[in-house]
């Protein structure tokens, strides 16, 4: 059983969705979630696999890396993702957009180098999550407000809960010239 291939999204330069191909029974449901083979542009060689528990309200984001792409595939709950293309030399540079995720209904998500992410928990939810480089203590770790209006989001959260840092993220306008994706 293979997915189809990934499928540009339009609106962001890179940006890749994966509807899954899911095979169901009278026993449950089975489906594919991730193959390297589907994003052969990126070197899987550092593979991380991560999972993010978030209560209905929070917001993670926006983060951005240079040397790590993220592949995210919601298993439970409603997000609505944020996306802004931060890459000078992208023809959709500064676009931003938003996008739902369902765990009941979902689709995977291929985020490059340079595009900054995040996502509001529009309900309870668990992010699976695969990234192509290793954790490094935070030094390929760079943000922008998750408010900045030059991205104006949509979160569909009036008031999110926000980590220390997520708090403290830059506006886009104000991101140091070396932290600036090319």
């Amino acid at each position: 059983m293979t997915n189809p291939p990934a499928q540009p999204f339009a609106p962001i330069h890179g940006v890749m969705t994966v509807p899954p191909d899911p095979f169901g029974d009278a026993r449950g449901r089975f489906m594919e979630t991730f193959r390297a083979e589907w994003f052969p542009q990126v070197t899987w060689d550092r593979l991380q696999s991560n999972r993010s528990d978030s209560s209905a309200g929070v917001l993670r984001g926006l983060h951005y890396h240079f040397k790590q792409v993220d592949y995210w595939f919601p298993v439970m709950g409603f997000i609505r993702v944020g996306l802004v293309d931060l890459r000078r030399s992208s023809p959709t540079y500064l676009r931003s957009v938003s996008l739902d995720l369902d765990g009941d209904n979902p689709m995977g998500l291929f985020i490059p180098e340079g595009v900054a992410h995040g996502f509001a928990a529009l309900t309870d939810c668990t992010l699976m999550y695969i990234v192509n480089n290793y954790y490094d203590g935070g030094a390929d770790e760079f943000g922008i407000a998750w408010n900045d209006p030059q991205a104006a989001i949509d979160w569909g959260v009036a008031e999110p809960a926000l980590s220390a840092r997520d708090r403290s993220n830059p506006l886009i306008a104000d991101i140091p010239p070396e932290h600036q994706p090319r």
